[in-house]
Formats: structure tokens, sequence, C-alpha cells
């Protein structure tokens, strides 16, 4: 089968796209042939080795760093060795065609969304593992996974659409999951035109909740669209967007500078959550604003058992909808990571395999 296979922490050289063996599922797992996959920050991150403790700045600087010096992070997948070469690519939407020992054979033919992130200890500890940061992902024509983390969908979403859905849309509920939240709050986005912000919006208005979105001016009209109560143009003074303890909830995957004021917005009582920080992961934090008003923060990577089939079924009673931005063939993925660094889209890009 034809893949993408990353070599090493580094730039776009790292990205080789070659013919690889077609994985053989064991005892209690099965074969997709890989409908669609989406692209997210996190396979950047990891090529780039952002996840390592010796990096502070952001994603996209850190891109421009790789690209000349080449250094090789021991601990850049989530602190610790990623296995290269791995073919990396974190979303699948795939069709079952090979089921090994043991499995569910209703299985077979279905069209099914993987969840990414998987807990192979239980859900009453948070070890986590992940397609694509952990094991081969969904960068190729086939992928083998677990059978337990295969979830048939029935709907009418194109495989493209699907596609948008387990990374970005997994990582958003989770987080609202997390932060309990419910009609009677108001939740900050920050980021709200990525993935995981456009995610969150959707989620949380889902969930009943009034939404303030961070976004640049040229993306606000698309986020009004997903429901937005408040847009705050990026860049701006949240306290005076918004006014102190305005927030119940602050959803913020970007950090850097901005996490400053995050916690001045939120009432008393409030929760910070995250899972990420794409404008850098180093931030000040006045103590102050977090044990004087009594604020909880999240942290999210580990979803909760609740999360994926959640999202399944908001796809098949229509709660949700995907935002495809753009499509690009798996042998463009650098000129579709190039692109996703530039962040002028709103939603996800989707790379599709070889038609076979």
């Amino acid at each position: 089968m034809m893949a993408v296979v990353t070599t090493g922490n580094g730039g776009y050289e790292k990205l080789e796209y070659r013919r690889v063996p077609i994985p053989t599922p064991g005892p209690g797992e099965v074969l997709l042939r890989v409908l669609a996959a989406g692209v997210n920050n996190t396979e950047i991150n990891t090529r780039l080795g952002w996840y390592s403790s010796s990096v502070t700045g952001d994603t996209s600087a850190t891109a421009a760093l790789q690209e000349t010096q080449q250094e090789q992070k021991s601990d850049g997948g989530w602190n610790k060795a990623t296995p290269f070469p791995l073919i990396q690519g974190t979303d699948c939407c795939g069709r079952v065609v090979r089921a090994g020992e043991g499995t569910d054979p209703d299985l077979m033919g279905k069209r099914a969304l993987v969840r990414a992130c998987m807990r192979p200890n239980g859900y009453a500890v948070m070890d986590n593992v992940w397609m694509a940061s952990d094991f081969d992902g969904a960068f190729a024509e086939y992928v083998k996974v677990p059978a337990s983390e295969v979830f048939p969908v029935d709907c009418d979403w194109s495989d493209e659409e699907l596609a948008t859905i387990p990374c970005a849309y997994g990582t958003a509920e989770n987080m609202l999951h997390r932060a309990e939240v419910g009609s009677e709050d108001v939740v900050l986005i920050a980021g709200a035109s990525g993935g995981v912000g456009s995610a969150a919006v959707q989620l949380s208005k889902r969930r009943g909740a009034q939404v303030a979105a961070i976004t640049s001016a040229s993306k606000a009209e698309q986020a009004q669209a997903l429901g937005v109560d408040v847009i705050v143009e990026r860049g701006a003074d949240l306290v005076a967007a918004l006014a102190e303890e305005s927030v119940d909830v602050a959803v913020d995957n970007v950090a850097g500078p901005g996490f400053p004021q995050m916690l001045k917005v939120l009432k008393r009582g409030g929760r910070y959550v995250s899972s990420g920080a794409i404008a850098g992961p180093i931030v000040s934090l006045d103590m102050r604003d977090m044990y004087l008003k009594d604020i909880t923060l999240i942290g999210c990577t580990a979803w909760d058992e609740p999360v994926f089939p959640n999202l399944v079924s908001y796809i098949e009673r229509g709660e949700i909808r995907p935002l495809v931005a753009k499509v690009f063939p798996l042998e463009r993925i650098a000129d579709a990571q190039k692109e996703f660094l530039e962040k002028k889209h709103f939603g996800n890009f989707v790379i599709l395999p070889p038609a076979g």
C-alpha cells in the first residue's frame, strides 16, 4: 500500500510518500481501508518534536526552526520518544475489510470512525495511547486498529465529512464533558475557527450554552453561522470586550501571551480547560487569579468513556455538522500541513488516499 511515513523530527522532508506492507490484523484487531483522514496540529507537533519540554515556542516558530536545525527530540512525543519511522494520521474514516480472531463479525464491511485516543488499562486510570502518535495511523491506504476502537456510523455524511470528527470533535467534547458545560454556562472559546475550536462552538451550543468566540474579523461571519453569541476579535483586550467575571468556562487551546486574561474574565468558581497551546506552552500565571477566585484548571488528553459514543450519536441524530475547509490527496501531505499552519482556513483539512 502507499503511505506517508514520518522518518523523524524535522521539516517536511521527513514526510516520505512510499510503498509499505499492508498490516495484518492480529487477535482482537481489524484492518480498515482508509477512506479519508483528517489533518491536525498533533501530527505536525509530533513531527516537530514540539511536545518536548525543551520547546518553549509556538508551533509555527518551532516549524521554522526545525527546517534549519533538524534537531531530534528524545522526549518529543508527548514527553516520551516517538516510535519513528511512523505512519501518522490521527483521524480515520474507513471501511472494515479484514478481521482478526475474536472480533465481532458484524463489523465487516461497515463504514466507521476510529477512536484515536485509547485507554488500554481502563477508564479508572488516565493511561492512554494514541493512534498516529504511539502506533501507525491513517495517512495510508490501510490501517490496523483494535476492534474495540471501531465505531460504525449510520449517516449520509461523505467520507471527507466524517474524517473531520475524531481528533477535533473528540478533543472538544472531552473538554466540555470534563468542565461539565451546561445550558446555564457562558463559554469562552479561543481559536474558534480551528478544528477543535469550531467543534467546541458547535458542541457548546448543542448543550445550550452561550458562546463567546475569539477569532479574526475575516472569520467572524462563519463563526456566527455556527451560533456564536459574541465575537471577540483576536488580539482584543478580553476584559474590555467581555468584562471581568463574565465567563463560566474558558476553553483554551491557544494559551501563549493571552492566557492571563482568560483567568481575569472567569467568574468565581469558573473552569479553565485546555488540551493544547498553539500560541506557546509557557504562560504567565498570577496565582491570585486562580486561588482567590476558586478557579479550577482542567488539563485534558485522555478521552473519557462517554465521549466518542456520544459523538457518534450526535452525528446520527444530525445535531452537529462537519466543516471541511479543503481536501488534499495523500501525496500532498506537506502542502496540506504548510497551508494548515497559515491558519487562514475555517474548520478542518482532509486527506484522501489513492482510490483502490
